[in-house]
């Protein structure tokens, strides 16, 4: 098959990009240059928020089976690249996310794919807030495609290597520095998200099988828990770490932000909680979604992470996480020593 990516470089379009690669499809990217396009692939340059960006693409010979846009910020540049290649093309699939429902967003038991979306958004808007250009996004590609030749792809969480979102690569490091963790309780909390290339590879499932329409794109309710995660970044770093589980009340009451300042751990019982981790993803697991163990993404992730040096590269339109050094040893102390001990590096080493 021939396939267009618009980026494919960094993060969930590289992990497309190899994945194409790995079916031994034809691929082109279309980026603005600033990180060199992966081994193999055709590439074309242009700053799709630029005048004349689309010139390159305007120029090159040649159709495509399908296209994948990864874009995130204002819709316009999904309409003007789905218009232009309208004709050209067999499918459009947008990465969109599951920020484009209406708060709060559909978990197990209520309405997935069917649920009400957010409001004013508009397919020839510029930059508003994320989920609103997502939803524009959305909009924009069904506008050019129509809704059975586009596919909107609702992501939640994702994990895996060349993250530059920084959430897993900052608990590894967390974790590879050593000493007293905060870990952020119940152990057993389940968790849910998706690594990017098990995400590419239902995406060149669903184009190759000609799906359209909505699909919340996240791996199964509990595929893997808060314990068993950071575990697992405790094995792969070999690091001298003590993982301190610390119940969510005492984390909530030091005034630590869920989500942000401790990545991927949402409080249980509350709605971000629900959206964040308690998605239904029935269609997508029916129509193909297969997710490999979370021991899998940690153990690439470190490995990625510490090939470039270990610091991973953090998308500029993105908010910063992690926690501050002071307020971990801080809330540690006021949990009457260090909280409640939890694995040590050997059990840790031992998978238990």
């Amino acid at each position: 098959m021939e396939l267009l990516v618009l980026g494919g470089t960094e993060f969930v379009g590289r992990a497309v990009v190899a994945a194409a690669l790995g079916r031994g499809w034809r691929v082109t990217v279309l980026n603005r240059g600033r990180h060199a396009p992966p081994p193999g692939v055709r590439a074309l340059r242009g700053d799709r928020t630029a005048p004349g960006g689309l010139a390159a693409l305007d120029e090159a010979d040649g159709t495509w089976d399908a296209v994948v846009d990864t874009w995130s910020a204002g819709p316009r540049a999904v309409r003007d690249a789905a218009r232009l290649l309208r004709g050209r093309a067999g499918r459009y699939a947008y990465i969109s996310s599951r920020s484009v429902y209406a708060w709060p967003w559909p978990s197990v038991g209520g309405p997935a794919e069917d649920g009400p979306l957010v409001e004013g958004a508009a397919a020839d808007a510029e930059p508003t807030d994320y989920a609103r250009d997502k939803r524009g996004g959305e909009l924009a590609a069904v506008e050019a495609f129509g809704a059975e030749a586009s596919l909107l792809v609702r992501a939640g969480l994702i994990l895996g290597p060349y993250e530059n979102v920084g959430r897993l690569p900052w608990w590894l490091t967390r974790i590879a520095r050593g000493g007293p963790v905060l870990a952020p309780g119940p152990r057993e909390l389940p968790l849910q998200y998706v690594d990017a290339r098990d995400l590419a590879e239902w995406v060149l499932g669903a184009v190759a099988q000609g799906l359209g329409g909505p699909y919340d794109l996240i791996g199964p309710p509990g595929h893997t828990t808060m314990g068993e995660l950071l575990q697992a970044c405790v094995r792969v770093t070999g690091a001298d770490a003590d993982l301190r589980w610390t119940d969510p009340e005492a984390v909530v009451a030091a005034g630590i932000e869920p989500w942000t300042q401790l990545p991927v751990w949402v409080p249980p019982g509350s709605e971000l909680y629900d959206a964040a981790h308690r998605a239904d993803v029935s269609r997508a697991l029916a129509t193909g979604l297969r997710c490999r163990p979370a021991a899998e993404t940690v153990a690439d992730t470190w490995r990625w992470l510490t090939e470039i040096g270990g610091e991973a590269p953090l998308r500029p339109d993105r908010p910063p996480v992690g926690l501050d050094p002071a307020l971990e040893a801080k809330v540690l102390a006021g949990a009457g020593g260090g909280g409640v001990p939890g694995t040590t590096p050997a059990e840790g080493a031992s998978g238990q």
